[in-house]
């Protein structure tokens, strides 16, 4: 309750813009805790959600609003991989971290997956979760092969793609509005023995129009070039108000053949870089890309928090970015003064990639046709100059209709607007049946919800 001295450390969210004050936390440790625990809310007329790791950015797992029940995972940290099947069996409170540990130590297996460790698996796997390894083997979300989900009636159900399947459908892609996940079931696969991880961090991009517009139209047809670019590669670019602008990725292959391959054309015609290109082990490629000492998280304590607003663009590959959108962004980051901000804009699309091999059948999820997708992440007081990011673009290309990613939630964004951006009419109507079907009080709820 919120007289109880654990309190407060357990409501303080990681985005610490967006405060909630849950009417009581629950800290199951059985299944049949998260049971009692929603029938309970349902008979009070209080809404549920769960946190997994707390990293919404929006504070869904806090309720999105004052006063509801959060039901906490922490207790659930099971990772136990079966080397046979290659199936990982992960507690709904695991973070990313451990999950990545626990799977290559007991058996040198892997998946695709962030790279933040202190990311928790509930949201991350059920609204997407792309890695450095998502072009080769999918998002996190492809991996799931079941899930042990507790319904608004308290019934906890396995489900699969034979057993439940449509729940197992909403799970994947809209978890939150139908239930808690307090078990995924996880299919792995042998951790490369090396992976070639490179980066190339360039001087003189933004000191003028043209040369950050043709930069980045080059990258645009390099990601596009089937010749050059397959499934086995990965890259995001990141940059900042403080000028950086940095390509970094994955190639499962040797260095030799990314130099010979695929070096030369991601950098003809562009500045000068610093290039870093190197053969790492597995593990010591999730380490690096953490940007931590170590990829293993506490189990409880986790204390890890900013104060920031971020937004999406999903860029469907049909379409790209436009020299007139670029130059507008161009234009717009020339304004930020003391903003602080950065932008990563993500590969997904492009030749090969398993990403967009899968359709909305799959799962309950909409963004298989994009090219980039853009988080764009300001500090502070950044919410107007954030949402202008996003604004630059979409006004300089309106020809093209743009989508927003999951997993970077807006919490500005309106019920309706949020479910057109997210899911898209047809994806949407499903979900919506099915919610009044096994969900008819909306006992789980956000102000994003299916349903809401």
């Amino acid at each position: 309750m919120t007289t109880d001295t654990e309190y407060p450390e357990l409501a303080e969210p990681y985005n610490l813009r967006l405060p909630y004050k849950p009417a009581v936390i629950v800290l199951p440790i059985t299944n049949q805790h998260v049971q009692d625990a929603v029938v309970c809310a349902a008979q009070a007329g209080v809404k549920v959600q769960a946190k997994s790791g707390g990293h919404s950015y929006a504070s869904f797992s806090s309720g999105g609003k004052d006063g509801i029940m959060q039901i906490n995972l922490q207790s659930f940290q099971t990772v136990q991989l079966n080397e046979n099947s290659g199936v990982a069996t992960v507690g709904g409170g695991v973070r990313l971290g451990n999950l990545g540990d626990g799977i290559f130590t007991q058996g040198n297996a892997a998946v695709a997956q962030g790279t933040c460790p202190g990311v928790g698996i509930g949201g991350h796997y059920t609204h997407g979760g792309y890695g450095h390894a998502s072009r080769n083997w999918g998002l996190a979300m492809d991996q799931i092969v079941g899930a042990e989900v507790v319904l608004a009636n308290g019934t906890l159900i396995k489900a699969s793609s034979t057993q439940y399947p449509d729940i197992f459908w909403a799970v994947k892609g809209a978890a939150e509005s139908f239930g808690v996940v307090t078990t995924f079931y996880v299919q792995t696969r042998a951790a490369p023995a090396s992976i070639t991880y490179f980066q190339f961090a360039f001087t003189g991009i933004f000191n003028f129009k043209r040369v950050f517009t043709n930069t980045f139209l080059h990258i645009q047809d390099v990601a596009k070039n089937a010749s050059v670019i397959d499934n086995r590669i990965s890259f995001g670019i990141y940059l900042d108000n403080w000028g950086t602008y940095s390509l970094s990725g994955a190639f499962f292959g040797s260095v030799n053949e990314f130099n010979t391959k695929v070096k030369p054309e991601l950098l003809r015609t562009l500045p000068s870089a610093q290039v870093t290109v190197q053969s790492m082990g597995w593990y010591d490629y999730m380490v690096k890309v953490s940007g931590e000492a170590t990829i293993k998280v506490p189990l409880t304590g986790y204390d890890e928090h900013e104060n920031f607003f971020a937004k999406s663009i999903t860029v469907p590959e049909s379409a790209g970015l436009t020299s007139n959108a670029l130059n507008a962004l161009y234009d717009y980051l020339k304004t930020a003064g003391s903003t602080q901000y950065y932008i990563i804009i993500n590969l997904y699309g492009g030749p090969g990639s398993a990403i967009n091999s899968k359709d909305t059948n799959f799962a309950a999820y909409n963004d298989r046709d994009s090219l980039w997708v853009l988080q764009n992440y300001g500090f502070g007081s950044a919410i107007n100059f954030v949402n202008g990011i996003n604004s630059a673009i979409i006004n300089a290309q309106p020809q093209t209709s743009f989508g927003a990613y999951l997993n970077y939630v807006d919490p500005t964004y309106d019920a309706a607007t949020a479910h057109e951006l997210y899911y898209g009419d047809a994806v949407y109507s499903r979900l919506a049946v099915l919610k009044k079907q096994v969900d008819p009080q909306s006992v789980f709820w956000n102000p994003q919800a299916i349903g809401a």
